[in-house]
């Protein structure tokens, strides 16, 4: 999956948190919004705000649907809410690989290669 892919996936998939993204999708989509953020840093606040808002309702759906990928609930990015720890135990969920069998959250994602 390649970056302008994965990023219309997220945002056709706004919020949807059912079914399953990905490595890939995740991942791309989390360096867009990376790049979202450091663009409208320089820009008045308002911007940056209405950036990060229109973009937090696709980051919490393909984070829900990447941990269904590995066989977690959706609700486990609530972890983030502890400080730091939370932030790094999600960061390591998220890398790691899908599960290859269908779970309760459906088929696995087809690997796509570059």
């Amino acid at each position: 999956m390649n970056p302008v892919d994965a990023v219309r996936t997220c945002l056709t998939k706004y919020a949807d948190f059912s079914g399953r993204a990905g490595r890939p999708e995740f991942w791309w989509f989390f360096l867009f919004e990376v790049v979202v953020t450091v663009v409208t840093y320089p820009l008045p606040d308002i911007i940056g705000i209405l950036a990060g808002l229109a973009l937090l309702v696709p980051a919490l759906a393909v984070g829900a649907r990447r941990l269904h990928d590995i066989g977690k609930s959706g609700w486990l990015q609530l972890i983030m809410l502890v400080p730091l720890v939370g932030f790094i135990i999600l960061i390591v969920l998220w890398a790691k690989e899908g599960e290859r069998t269908p779970n309760q959250h459906g088929a696995p994602v087809e690997p796509q290669l570059a």
